[in-house]
């Protein structure tokens, strides 16, 4: 018989919460016991050698070195620089969890004893500091810790786990250049997809895992507006791009706020403006950089539609003919939201509650429109995904920001410093849980059916 699509997540959903609990203190023990043995000297080993996003030669040998010695086979340079672990554990549904590699060009002021002080040629042959100033080494250990853990429960699910260590996130390419690399055709295209960010604003032992957007979707665009120069002392005998270029600035600003609902959130940013040479000579010429955020892609085509509206019609007022006027061009390279699955993410929390407790969970509203580029590997073909973050800095050390003390580095500051024991533990602990529920075939199959 075939189960309608609405009955099939309230039937997962409830297959996951009738299911019996697995040992949560016994996988918390056996998690603490391979950190010290295992996973603080590779997390070490990770945080003193950093590389620059498709560049993580060295890495991605280590981590797939470490993937086959747990048991997995791995395949390397798929997409570049990324990695594809594969056990086959019987029947049932093929589950990924996704860690990302890369570094970024930063010099580490961390102050902690294992700071990297690794240098590296970047894209243009400059050497620069490269140091894990977003948690990158935090996912990749905890990839390895999940990849110990599953092999050696392995009568505890069944089915297939595919684990990805994939490059260039920093630069939103990686997940891309896998699916371009048939990464789906190669390996099989998960039922599942699992990920998660580990987060200096969030306090150690806690998650994140809501439904809906946890990371936005983003866009580069480029405004090139084209002036009639003139003597700076004459402005009546050209069309200035400067002054044309600041109304649209301004004007692009009642773009998010004049034609998105309220609740509805949108970033249009101008983060650069370039025109014009000299005091008093007009330009014949402007251009403007944009980063354009959304949450979903019906505000991305309102945002992008107001944005060109808004360019050629302030040309237009400006009197230049409509051979000239402002050029808006919209890059090829973006990234969509990240969109959690509700039903998934739902049973993933009521699993993680059951599991760690009910005060695991650290609810907040998302303050920025930070974006990834995972959902690369969800959207197209859809795949039900839950992105979740885990904590990084000690309740404390919050604390003690909030009270007026000194702030909690951001992530890509190079004061940049997680609590790697708590974090990497954690993110090990909860991926496991996940992997376990979702690779049980007597409880998945109801929601395949």
């Amino acid at each position: 018989m075939t189960i309608p699509n609405s009955q099939r997540a309230g039937l997962f959903l409830l297959a996951l919460l009738l299911s019996a609990p697995s040992q949560a203190d016994a996988l918390s023990s056996a998690i603490e016991t391979d950190y010290k043995l295992h996973l603080e000297p590779l997390f070490d080993y990770f945080h003193r050698n950093p590389e620059l996003s498709m560049m993580e030669t060295n890495t991605a040998a280590r981590l797939a070195k470490e993937l086959r010695e747990a048991g997995f086979e791995v395949t390397e340079g798929v997409g570049g620089t990324g990695i594809v672990a594969i056990m086959k554990n019987g029947p049932g549904p093929l589950v990924m969890m996704r860690a990302d590699m890369d570094g970024l060009p930063v010099e580490e002021k961390s102050g902690l004893p294992n700071a990297s002080r690794n240098k590296q040629a970047d894209w243009d042959g400059k050497e620069v500091f490269v140091m894990h100033a977003c948690g990158h080494d935090v996912h990749i250990t905890s990839l390895v810790g999940t990849a110990r853990q599953m092999a050696a429960s392995r009568d505890s699910w069944s089915g297939t786990l595919m684990l990805v260590g994939q490059p260039a996130e920093e630069r939103v390419a990686g997940a891309r250049m896998m699916m371009e690399d048939g990464i789906w055709e190669r390996f099989g295209k998960p039922d599942y997809a699992l990920a998660f960010h580990v987060s200096s604003g969030v306090p150690t032992g806690k998650l994140v895992a809501d439904p809906g957007s946890p990371y936005s979707g983003a866009d580069t665009v480029d405004i090139i507006i084209h002036g009639i120069g003139a003597h700076g002392a004459s402005p009546h005998g050209g069309i200035d791009p400067i002054v044309l270029g600041s109304q649209i600035v301004m004007a692009l600003q009642t773009v998010v706020s004049r034609t998105l609902p309220p609740r509805e959130a949108g970033v249009i940013t101008v983060g650069s403006f370039h025109s014009g040479t000299k005091h008093n000579i007009i330009s014949d010429r402007a251009h403007l950089q944009l980063t354009v955020r959304n949450d979903n892609l019906e505000t991305r085509k309102i945002l992008l539609d107001g944005i060109k509206r808004v360019a050629e019609n302030m040309g237009r007022v400006a009197g230049l003919p409509e051979d000239m006027l402002p050029e808006v061009i919209v890059s090829e390279e973006w990234v969509p939201p990240a969109i959690n699955d509700s039903d998934l993410t739902n049973a993933l929390r009521a699993e993680w509650a059951a599991k760690l407790g009910d005060d695991v969970f650290h609810d907040v509203r998302r303050q920025s429109m930070v974006a990834e580029d995972f959902p690369f590997f969800t959207l197209d073909p859809y795949i039900p995904s839950t992105y979740f973050a885990v904590g990084g800095t000690p309740q404390e050390t919050i604390d003690k920001a909030r009270a007026g003390g000194p702030a909690v580095p951001t992530h890509h500051s190079p004061l940049f410093r997680i609590e790697a024991e708590e974090s990497v533990m954690l993110g090990v602990e909860a991926t496991v849980i996940a992997l376990r529920r979702l690779l049980q075939a007597d409880s998945v199959a109801a929601n395949q059916k």
